[in-house]
Formats: C-alpha cells, structure tokens, sequence
C-alpha cells in the first residue's frame, strides 16, 4: 500500500478541521504546492455537486475551479433552498442520497451546524464541508493555515491574533483547531463580548496546552503577534440590529492599526489576494486526495 493510499483512506469526507493531524496536513501542504500551476485532465468524467444553501462566491468559484483545473466537471445549485427540491420540503438527507446518484463528490455549504455530517452520514460518495453555518469551515481553515506556513515559513511557535466575529465565525473556531496542533502556538481571540469566541473551543484549545487570551480592542495585543487573522461581523446571524453595529465597529481594522498606512490593500503584510488564490490549490490537493 502506497503512502497516498493510506492518505486517502483516512480521508473519506472532509467534515471538521478535527480530522487532520500533523501527519496529513504536511502531505496536503506538499501536494498543493505540486499542482498549483498543474493543468491536466486526472480526474477527467469526475463529477462534483456543489449544493450551496447558503451565498458563496469564493468558496464555490475556487472549488469549481480546482475541479476543472485537474479535468473534472461541475454540477450543482449556489441557492439550494430557493432552487432545489428543497422548497417542496425534500430533507437534507434525501437530497444528499439523490445527489449521490449523479456525482463523485459533494461540496455542501448549509446554514445549519451539524449539516455536513448528516450529509455524510447518509451520502454514498465523499461530502467536504463548505461551511455549516456557525460549526466549521474546514477547509478554508486549511487555506488559512497553508498561507501562515507560506507567509511565515513555519508554524510553530507562530502568535496568532483572531479579530472578529468568534462567536459565530466558522472560519476562526476551524483555524484554532488546527493551529493546536502544533507546539508553541498562541492565540489571542479579539472581540466583544457578543461574538466573543465559545467557551467549547476554548476548553478544548485549553485542553491541549494552547495559550489563549482574550481581549476586546486588537490595540491591546498588536504588537505581540506574527499574524492577524481579521473576520468580518456576520449581519445575517443577528436579530438585534444594534448589538451588530456596535459589534462591526468594535473590530475595525483601518489605517491607524496598520501603522498609519495609506491602505491596508497596499501593505505587503495584508495577504489575503494571496491567500485566496492558495485556496484554488488547496481545494486541488483536497479533491485528488478524495477522488484520485
């Protein structure tokens, strides 16, 4: 049995950061390195659906790309809810079982925590998590924690400040899980009380050693960390208008935080244009590792 084997046995579905562990991370890494400039047709007559109940452009454009820069197709739907069966109150469960008749893979982004894994529960082919509303975002945290490697040259030891929306931000509980798993690490989580981080990720970052603090103003921490990791306020996931905007303007990043620099876009440090084109590759390693 070959090493890749091994690998994709271990991976049958991409469900929560909590999957990976430092073993498989380093082989994802080396093979998204490999295929960032690849153009070839390995997974030619794959099939992938994209069944996105909530808005994506990001997310759903870099999947759709990674599957057709290695050959494969697409199919699928960006608003489930309004232009699927589920308007006539078909279930997750039998949409995903349906779905599976017509594809290889399944890219699901749902508003409900927890919907990834029903899909996986019932799904016949492999189901990766695009996002389950306040849950995980797996692998965007798997882009995010490519690009630090990348950006830094190591991970370790790395101080990361987390800025934000934390009590709802899929992305920053997903990251932190990862971010565990390697020594030295620590993780400074900036928000208001509102949409401060969960207490159930922090007892488990606590659990494995991982030195957190918490602070309300990025000010506080600013000049103890390596990365700052910025999310923004999640307006559809309030009901009070003013705890939002009391919450968007309490995590602002601007121009005095950044040194007083012109714009934040122009600051070399700001990786984020490179960070979305490490998702293309990133989602490229993932769908071999699934599919190939």
């Amino acid at each position: 049995m070959t090493a890749t084997t091994a690998r994709n046995r271990m991976l049958g579905h991409v469900i929560t950061a909590e999957q990976f562990d430092r073993g498989l991370l380093d082989h994802l890494f080396v093979r998204a390195t490999a295929l960032a400039d690849v153009r070839d047709d390995r997974l030619a007559h794959r099939v992938m659906a994209t069944l996105f109940y909530e808005p994506s452009t990001r997310t759903r454009l870099s999947f759709e790309s990674a599957m057709l820069r290695l050959g494969g197709s697409v199919i699928g739907t960006e608003a489930a809810r309004t232009f699927s069966s589920a308007i006539k109150g078909e279930t997750l469960e039998d949409t995903v079982r349906m779905v599976s008749t017509y594809a290889d893979l399944i890219v699901l982004r749902h508003d409900e925590a927890g919907a990834a894994a029903r899909a996986a529960s019932v799904a016949s082919v492999p189901v990766v998590n695009a996002g389950d509303g306040p849950g995980e975002h797996p692998t965007q945290a798997l882009l995010d924690l490519y690009t630090i490697e990348r950006e830094l040259g190591h991970v370790e030891g790395v101080r990361v400040a987390f800025c934000g929306d934390l009590r709802f931000g899929r992305t920053a509980r997903s990251l932190a899980l990862l971010l565990a798993l390697y020594p030295g690490v620590r993780l400074a989580f900036i928000a208001p009380p509102v949409i401060q981080l969960g207490g159930d990720i922090l007892a488990r970052l606590e659990a494995r050693g991982v030195e957190c603090t918490l602070a309300e103003q990025l000010a506080d921490v600013i000049d103890d960390v390596d990365v700052v990791y910025q999310t923004r306020v999640q307006k559809e996931r309030f009901t009070d208008p003013l705890e939002y905007e009391q919450a968007r303007t309490a995590i602002r990043i601007d121009g005095a935080i950044m040194r007083q620099l012109p714009e934040v876009d122009a600051d070399p440090r700001a990786a984020y244009f490179r960070q979305a084109a490490n998702g293309v590759a990133i989602r490229m390693a993932l769908l071999e590792m699934l599919l190939g």
